[in-house]
């Protein structure tokens, strides 16, 4: 299955941070432990041996948590710059999140949406799109008049056409 890409990886996590304490006052005493008492006796050298290859365990999660979060970012930098690009190169446009996908069908999504401009939430129908539609989305779409009116009560279900999704980004701006 497939990462949400909506979503900003974790890079610290409770356990993650806790057994990197853990491992590192562990090897502290181990290394002056065997420092004080010199020669070091065999099980105090598997033991501080064992300990260093959980630290560089620990240390590999860390460093490959951040290349993630490093990757993420990046992508999502670029995904906002062609969010605002399409924003600029279309006249009139709306920036909806989504909430969460309903249901998929082979045609399209039922979705729910919030309409960030008016904080107005809503059950719509979108369309298939050649990506996926993940929840935490911001969608930039072209609005349809004849659904949407200035002083029109909302509908009850906005359909989104796929010719109207002009761009993409995740829920968090960078």
């Amino acid at each position: 299955m497939d990462a949400n890409p909506a979503l900003k990886p974790k890079l610290a996590t409770p356990a993650l941070v806790l057994t990197s304490v853990a491992l590192s006052m562990c090897v502290t005493y181990l290394l002056a432990t065997m420092a004080a008492s010199w020669p070091p006796t065999l099980l105090l050298q598997a033991t501080a041996l064992a300990a260093l290859l959980a630290t560089i365990v620990a240390g590999s999660v860390w460093l490959a948590r951040l290349r993630r979060l490093r990757s993420w970012t990046a992508a999502a930098t670029e995904e906002w710059n062609r969010f605002d690009e399409a924003k600029l190169a279309h006249r009139a446009t709306a920036e909806v999140t989504v909430i969460s996908v309903d249901s998929l069908e082979p045609t399209g999504s039922w979705i729910t949406i919030r309409w960030n401009r008016f904080e107005h939430i809503q059950r719509a129908w979108i369309e298939a799109l050649p990506d996926p539609i993940w929840p935490g989305s911001v969608l930039l779409i072209s609005p349809d008049p004849a659904q949407v009116r200035p002083g029109a009560p909302w509908p009850s279900t906005y359909y989104i056409q796929a010719s109207n999704c002009l761009a993409w980004a995740p829920n968090q701006r960078l």
